[in-house]
């Protein structure tokens, strides 16, 4: 059993959406991040960067005692390792799955979440930012749809890699860039991972735990710490 440390955002539904396809049993431990929940010990004890999403293996590979794990591109090479799937065997294989997965750590999370940050919760409106991290997204998704001009999947076949991705770009496409008609390869690549039944399972996956309301509460938790 698997226990997941979880809230409704893109870094979250990346495990959910991974747990569903590689099949582990898993229960959901929702995390408030509105209310503050990710700074209580018990949390920190597993996540010490305070951020969901964060996994208790309760079975490691080792038969050691439980083993957390926090930060999501971690979380998803440690369920592909403890699998063997969603992750090519082969060197040249792995090494591109490593690449885009770290692109989409070390780019898409940041920039789309900056990018979030200043068209939807920032207190002023400031043209200047939310241009810089539009475009950012924008130039990103270009990225992407050029390296999905020859193959289905970002890294050959399904992997990690476009788990790691998925989440983040169909947020962009709801709440940042509402018309993807420049990028056809990336509408065709968001259809075909959206109609696997483990996407739709893991993107459905408590509802509820969602942040509605971004009152000065949220604010303080969400953008107040020092």
């Amino acid at each position: 059993m698997i226990d997941l440390y979880f809230w409704q955002t893109p870094n979250g539904r990346k495990i959910s959406i991974a747990l569903e396809e590689l099949e582990l049993p898993h229960q959901i431990f929702p995390i408030n991040i509105a209310r503050g929940e990710q700074f209580k010990p018990e949390f920190l004890a597993i996540s010490p960067n305070n951020r969901i999403p964060a996994i208790v293996d309760h079975k490691p590979a080792d038969g050691g005692p439980p083993l957390p794990v926090f930060e999501s591109g971690a979380i998803l090479l440690y369920l592909a390792d403890k699998t063997g799937k969603l992750m090519p065997a082969d060197l040249r294989g792995r090494t591109a799955v490593l690449e885009w997965l770290m692109w989409q750590m070390g780019g898409i999370g940041p920039m789309f979440g900056q990018a979030n940050h200043f068209a939807a919760y920032a207190p002023e409106k400031l043209p200047y930012a939310i241009d810089r991290y539009v475009n950012e997204v924008k130039r990103l998704i270009r990225v992407l749809n050029t390296r999905l001009a020859d193959r289905e999947f970002v890294a050959g076949s399904y992997s990690i890699a476009d788990i790691a991705s998925f989440p983040w770009v169909v947020s962009a496409r709801d709440r940042l860039v509402k018309d993807f008609g420049e990028w056809p390869n990336v509408v065709r690549w968001l259809d075909t991972i959206a109609a696997r039944p483990a996407v739709a399972r893991g993107m459905a996956v408590r509802s509820d735990a969602r942040t509605e309301v971004m009152d000065d509460e949220a604010r303080k938790h969400l953008f107040g710490q020092r």
